[in-house]
């Protein structure tokens, strides 16, 4: 990993409040958005409650899924993560305010979970960006593309 990348004992004193955090999964990227005070607020399977089972791949296969404000180490586990506002070029950011307060809106909310659709990195960029995107969908795309040829 990067030497920005971190493990949870590490909780980077950096992280401001409304950026992206991206967990490396064995199989894929987790992704979640720093509230502040070590929180982060993430998409988490409904039938899983325990930190390990978010490593688990089959959790993006979910249909249901519960938004939770975390502990960034107990979202991250024994993975490493890093600050990924990979999309501040392209889309401005809303205020660090309006992110925070869209995002406790979301609290406690059982949301449809749709890995081409509405997933987890879907999620955070709303909050941060007012737009839904997401990389994953294209590269799962270009695979599943690749898979038809």
């Amino acid at each position: 990993m990067a030497s920005s990348d971190r493990h949870n004992e590490e909780i980077s004193n950096n992280l401001q409040p409304g950026d992206l955090i991206e967990i490396f999964r064995p199989a894929y990227q987790h992704w979640a958005l720093y509230l502040g005070d070590g929180y982060v607020i993430n998409v988490a399977p409904m039938e899983e409650n325990t930190v390990a089972s978010f490593s688990s791949a089959k959790s993006v296969f979910s249909r249901k899924a519960l938004i939770k404000m975390q502990l960034l180490k107990d979202v991250v586990g024994n993975d490493t993560y890093k600050v990924n506002n990979k999309y501040d070029d392209k889309y401005t950011p809303l205020s660090a305010e309006e992110i925070i307060q869209r995002a406790e809106i979301f609290i406690g909310q059982e949301i449809c979970y749709d890995l081409l659709g509405n997933n987890c990195e879907h999620f955070v960029t709303l909050l941060r960006y007012g737009e839904a995107v997401s990389d994953q969908v294209i590269c799962y795309d270009s695979v599943i593309t690749l898979f038809l040829k």
